[in-house]
């Protein structure tokens, strides 16, 4: 049971909140479960909406790349929503079922370097809050520098959200 009234429509919002409610959904399409905890934060949650746009839409890093990035911060941070949000998105996006089914421990795929490079990038992060040289090094073989600083935006932003949903028990 969720620990806080998810905001999903107008109704009793202030002016600054109605606002961010207005500019989350033309840029998204809707208001996205996140945002209905954070927008009881609004100036919070304005600017991680604005990073947000950035992260998903604004980014330099191919459709499959994001996705797969995604993808495996939401498995990293068992955040349930993350995956149900973004699987179809990152298939329409290019990334192989046998992907998806190989981070959800389905079955081990064969990876190309670059998708192994990028999943064990994130896991290392997720876990350690770091990276070592080998991973790094492993990484910039198969991504240029700023993909992997956008990356590593990325996994900071899901991270984020997932812990904020996990806080208020809305994860799943």
């Amino acid at each position: 049971m969720a620990r806080i009234d998810l905001i999903e429509n107008k109704e009793g919002l202030s002016p600054a909140q109605t606002r961010l409610f207005d500019w989350i959904v033309n840029s998204r399409g809707f208001l996205v479960r996140p945002f209905g905890v954070l927008l009881h934060a609004p100036k919070q949650a304005e600017h991680l909406a604005r990073l947000g746009h950035v992260v998903r839409y604004e980014s330099g890093l191919d459709g499959d790349v994001r996705e797969l990035a995604i993808l495996s911060t939401g498995q990293m941070t068992e955040c349930r929503y993350v995956w149900d949000t973004h699987v179809e998105i990152a298939l329409r996006e290019g990334v192989r079922q046998e992907v998806l089914d190989h981070l959800e421990g389905i079955e081990a795929a064969q990876l190309t370097a670059k998708e192994s490079a990028l999943i064990d990038l994130i896991g290392e992060l997720c876990t350690s809050s770091s990276l070592s040289a080998a991973t790094f090094e492993r990484a910039r073989t198969e991504l240029d520098q700023e993909a992997i600083l956008e990356i590593s935006v990325l996994v900071g932003y899901y991270t984020l959200l997932s812990y904020t949903m996990a806080t208020f028990d809305i994860c799943g």
